[in-house]
């Protein structure tokens, strides 16, 4: 059976040996490997072998790059903008279903996510983001879409929760810091 390495570090030797021989002096016998262990990583100020090892592996996760993001086109990201008051909110409707889409998101993220409305409260938070006053067009294609789920009965509506595209992503950190600023 092959194990991961792990390594040892203390901030100072001379307080592991004191520790180590406090340890030692209180056994009646040798004590074995884990024992062994438990005592090295107590010195170095962990409370076990096992606190040592997930200290050590968290340490490792997150020094780990995040995996490669997949790459933003800029340029439509500038562009989509143009559809985006100075408020950010949405000031007409694309006619490119190509630019449809990442608007949309630019909806769903203003819409808290795992709360249930009925058709007026998702209504009125969806005109409040837009001014062209055609909120169901938006309420359909964001069910359209998989952003929204609704009932057959058209009275329950909810946020689906999914990662956005990498560019729609990007129109939504850009219009998010347009509505602060």
């Amino acid at each position: 059976m092959s194990r991961t390495p792990l390594p040892y570090q203390a901030e100072d030797i001379s307080a592991v040996a004191r520790a180590l021989h406090r340890q030692l002096a209180g056994q009646e016998r040798p004590p074995g490997h884990v024992e062994l262990l438990n005592m090295l990583a107590r010195a170095a100020g962990y409370r076990n072998v096992q606190h040592l090892r997930a200290q050590h592996l968290a340490r490792t996760t997150l020094d780990q790059p995040p995996a490669a993001a997949a790459p933003v086109d800029y340029v439509l990201v500038k562009r989509l903008q143009r559809y985006f008051d100075d408020q950010g909110r949405l000031a007409r409707w694309p006619g490119k279903f190509s630019h449809q889409q990442p608007c949309l998101w630019v909806l769903w993220s203003r819409i808290p996510a795992r709360t249930i409305y009925n058709e007026r409260e998702i209504s009125l938070l969806i005109q409040a983001e837009h001014g062209f006053g055609d909120h169901a067009l938006l309420r359909r294609a964001m069910v359209e879409d998989g952003l929204l789920t609704r009932t057959r009965d058209c009275r329950v509506y909810q946020r689906v929760e999914r990662q956005p595209p990498p560019e729609s992503l990007a129109l939504i950190r850009s219009l998010s810091v347009r509505r602060i600023g």
